[in-house]
């Protein structure tokens, strides 16, 4: 692995499983942190992990063999080893990962590694300055019925009362986010306490658990919701694609697609307010405009009706007036400032070949992110670990792997050469 970005150095082990766990140590990888991701068996198709197999597929340019969409962003930077910590001889070599690491990932309910011998006390026998970062739907204390319960993106978005304000009014069902949004929400936040956990380690010598759970990553982050409820006694319900408040702040038609407009500050409504030619002053009270939209809503969806979507950027910024396209990927991927950027990436997957996917962000002056490899096939990097990270020999190696302890899939033909590092479109 390449030196490069500003987390160079940092030895993360992730044991996580579909999405929020993964996009954490993948974020960090993405800035140069070694992880090394650890499948159990079956050490081979049906994946235990079903990030590898989630729809939709891309084909792959090996013998027809193929890979999850997700499984190529998701993993791309990191190293992986098949590893079946159920049994002794397992058990023994994670914690010697453990003992390598700086940061552990995992995303299992809660329980699961204690009944395998695992438990937080007895991972820092191994490993003292360890940081653990537990990924839950719903934490790992609280009401018992709670935690043991099943959870997903959608639980979460539900449970932490996200959803509830999400769509249109009633009797309109909410509408949940278009992607799985607190499972990413919650990988970035996993990645930011491992990060905070490793430097108190750093400066006291002792690490610590941090207990993630979904749902409360997204109630922390709904604003002023709760303050809302308990100082007014106000349950905030769904504006559709309006906001609660403020006003202008919209989504309106163009004549070719949509645009949002966004007059939130007093400056700016006074900027829309001349560009759009609206007269009536009673309007510059905010208090006013918030409990009389519809004669500015309409005088907006006028004037933006009678113009593309292109047009409509253009005056927006001429009169420091946000008005931007609603864009779709089709739309990014033509953008120049997205190109300008290094938005787009372009790296090459051990299954896949060639993939084209999102760039790295945000951006370091001195010490860049980058994509350095593509997702690893199961058990990719059992060698390399176990004998260059951990110094076991090779008979020992084959002893593992013989024994079923460690395994892999290979892909049937693998593409032929080096992958290049830092590939970007157009280099």
């Amino acid at each position: 692995m390449p030196p490069y970005g500003p987390l160079a150095g940092i030895r993360v082990l992730e044991s996580a499983r579909f999405v929020a766990g993964p996009w954490a140590s993948g974020y960090l990888a993405e800035f140069g942190a070694r992880v090394i991701h650890v499948e159990a068996p079956p050490f081979g198709p049906p994946y235990a992990d079903p990030t590898r197999t989630l729809r939709p597929l891309l084909g792959g340019a090996n013998g027809g063999e193929v890979v999850s969409e997700s499984w190529a962003q998701y993993a791309r930077n990191k190293l992986s080893v098949g590893l079946d910590i159920r049994r002794p001889e397992g058990r023994k070599v994670f914690l010697d990962l453990i003992g390598s690491s700086d940061i552990w990932i995992e995303s299992s309910r809660p329980g699961t590694y204690d009944r395998l011998g695992l438990s937080d006390e007895e991972v820092w026998q191994a490993n003292p300055r360890l940081t653990i970062v537990h990924i839950s739907g719903h934490g790992r204390t609280g009401d018992p019925a709670r935690v043991s319960a099943p959870s997903y993106d959608l639980t979460a978005q539900a449970f932490s009362g996200f959803l509830a304000i999400q769509g249109n009014p009633e009797p309109e069902p909410p509408m949940r986010a278009g992607t799985a949004l607190n499972d990413t929400v919650t990988g970035l936040a996993s990645a930011t306490a491992g990060l905070m956990g490793y430097i108190h380690a750093q400066r006291t010598g002792k690490g610590q658990s941090v207990d993630v759970a979904q749902y409360e990553i997204f109630f922390v982050l709904l604003e002023n919701l709760a303050i809302d409820y308990f100082m007014r006694g106000v349950v905030r319900g769904r504006f559709g694609s309006g906001h609660a408040r403020l006003h202008p702040y919209d989504v309106h038609r163009a004549s070719d697609g949509w645009v949002v407009v966004a007059a939130p500050t007093e400056d700016s409504w006074q900027a829309l307010r001349e560009l759009i030619g609206f007269r009536a002053p009673e309007h510059d009270d905010r208090d006013y405009r918030l409990a009389h939209r519809e004669a500015v809503d309409r005088a907006i969806a006028e004037f933006c009706r009678a113009r593309t979507r292109e047009e409509l950027e253009t005056i927006g910024r001429t009169h420091d007036v946000a008005i931007t396209k609603v864009y779709d990927i089709a739309d990014i991927a033509r953008d120049p400032h997205y190109r300008e950027r290094d938005m787009f990436l372009e790296w090459d997957d051990p299954i896949a070949g060639r993939v084209k996917g999102p760039g790295v962000a945000p951006k370091f002056s001195e010490t860049p992110g980058g994509v350095w490899r593509g997702a690893p096939w199961l058990g990719q990097d059992n060698d390399h670990v176990l004998g260059g990270v951990l110094g076991y020999s090779q008979e020992t190696i084959e002893k593992l792997r013989s024994d079923g302890v460690i395994g892999e899939h290979p892909p049937e033909r693998p593409p032929a050469g080096p992958v290049p590092f830092f590939v970007r479109e157009g280099l």
